[in-house]
């Protein structure tokens, strides 16, 4: 990686924390200046806008809080359990400040910000797809149930997930999180394990 990879991977990785917490309005380019030591023009050497450097800071900020919060989960043999472990962490597995990237700028950028929402949008097909192969190698394995609805099953884990998380920073405890995890651990003792 040449120095000027370096200098932009450097600021997106400064930039993620910001805008997952901030926000896209409420993260200003002065932020961004403090928290990486450089200029104005030395950020705009290697982005050419704000909305340049939100996307590849959800980018990145998606892709360290998945990989984080996936740590394990492919040691797991049995496949409702791979679930379970996913599940039981995803409250304490966020690396990034401020939470769930995909919740932040999900709600940042529904109406306003066309590119954020693109990448939201592909970051959640990613998860659900992420999702469904587990279920669907689970139930080649034997160990998820022959009828799960795969696209139903991922889309319900992620709904309660989020929704939970959601309503949790609403009340500021993480009581209603703790609850939806509950929630989803029935549902695959219940429903999906074999």
């Amino acid at each position: 990686m040449n120095k000027g990879e370096e200098t932009r991977q450097k600021i997106i990785a400064a930039a993620a924390p910001l805008f997952n917490k901030q926000g896209y309005a409420g993260c200003v380019i002065k932020d961004i200046m403090a928290a990486t030591g450089l200029e104005k023009g030395g950020i705009y050497r290697h982005f050419e806008s704000k909305e340049e450097i939100a996307a590849e800071a959800f980018e990145y900020a998606w892709t360290v809080s998945s990989a984080h919060r996936r740590r394990g989960m492919d040691e797991i043999p049995n496949h409702v359990d791979r679930l379970k472990h996913y599940i039981a962490g995803f409250g304490t597995r966020s690396s990034i400040p401020g939470g769930c990237p995909l919740l932040n700028t999900g709600v940042d950028s529904d109406n306003g910000n066309p590119i954020l929402r693109e990448r939201v949008r592909n970051a959640l097909r990613e998860w659900q797809s992420m999702l469904k192969t587990v279920l669907a190698d689970g139930i080649a394995a034997g160990t998820v149930r022959k009828n799960v609805d795969i696209e139903k099953a991922s889309r319900l884990i992620i709904t309660t997930l989020e929704g939970g998380m959601f309503v949790s920073r609403i009340e500021k405890n993480d009581q209603a999180l703790k609850d939806a995890m509950e929630h989803l651990d029935i549902y695959l003792e219940s429903q999906v394990r074999a």
